[in-house]
């Protein structure tokens, strides 16, 4: 049987480590279900959620080229829709957080109001950062023989 992402299967746990629990799947293959994958609550340690020999049922998440096979148990639990969470979507940088889009907002300025804004503030940023170094290292001339 083929393994594709997107499959729910059901496998035993075969071990279990600090960074996720080991499951054999049909015909000897082995997946991995990573921490972040075992249930929705935070998981300290993988311990008090699994137990070697348990039947769970996993969803494949991703197969590498190397045959390293990544699977959830979180995402295999179907959830009426009512209490699935919406999470935001993903930044530039793969986060969630970030300041919201305002439409109309800053992108109204024209280039060189933007450039103008941010020289004022990178001098204001510069000025201050002089004034704490300074004053840490005894202010301007303060060399000692």
């Amino acid at each position: 049987m083929a393994i594709e992402v997107g499959t729910k299967l059901e496998g035993k746990v075969t071990g279990i480590t600090h960074f996720g629990a080991f499951v054999d799947l049909s015909g000897g293959v082995t997946g991995l279900v990573h921490i972040s994958e075992i249930a929705d609550s935070y998981v300290k340690d993988v311990h008090e959620h699994l137990k070697i020999n348990d039947v769970v049922t996993v969803k494949v998440i991703n197969v590498d080229k190397d045959g390293k096979i990544g699977l959830s148990i979180r995402q295999a639990v179907d959830k009426p829709p009512e209490l699935q969470q919406q999470m935001p979507p993903r930044g530039p940088r793969g986060d969630r957080g970030g300041r919201p889009f305002k439409p109309g907002g800053p992108s109204r300025a024209s280039f060189e109001d933007k450039v103008s804004r941010f020289l004022r503030d990178s001098e204001e940023r510069m000025s201050n950062l002089k004034k704490n170094t300074e004053s840490k290292r005894g202010g301007r001339g303060g060399r000692r023989s």
